[in-house]
């Protein structure tokens, strides 16, 4: 299952509502990190299948979403379970640290 993009239009549907646990990367064109974690969070998808659904969420197109979680630094994952925020990870990391970090919020 690969990372899939979600818009402030998309968003009460594809993460608040969602059934299983949902990672949104609030990302941008210009971030270098946001394009260094990219091919890891795609991996983690991957590996990871139906335990965890990955989006991608483009802040210079979608700033409502932005704003109303409070991102002030990309790259910036928070995870939704059952249309909360449980948990934040900014900033860029290895794959290792960022799988780490899903597995343990879910």
């Amino acid at each position: 299952m690969a990372t899939t993009q979600v818009t402030d239009a998309s968003f009460e549907a594809e993460v608040l509502k969602s059934d299983s646990p949902v990672v949104v990367d609030f990302w941008a064109e210009w971030c270098g990190p946001c394009k260094m974690i990219a091919p890891a969070l795609e991996e983690i998808s991957e590996e990871m299948g139906s335990q965890v659904k990955i989006t991608k969420l483009n802040i210079d197109e979608n700033q409502d979403m932005a704003m109303k979680y409070g991102v002030r630094s990309i790259p910036m994952l928070i995870l939704f379970k059952d249309g909360e925020p449980m948990a934040t990870q900014i900033g860029a990391a290895p794959k290792g640290k960022l799988s780490d970090w899903i597995k343990s919020a879910l």
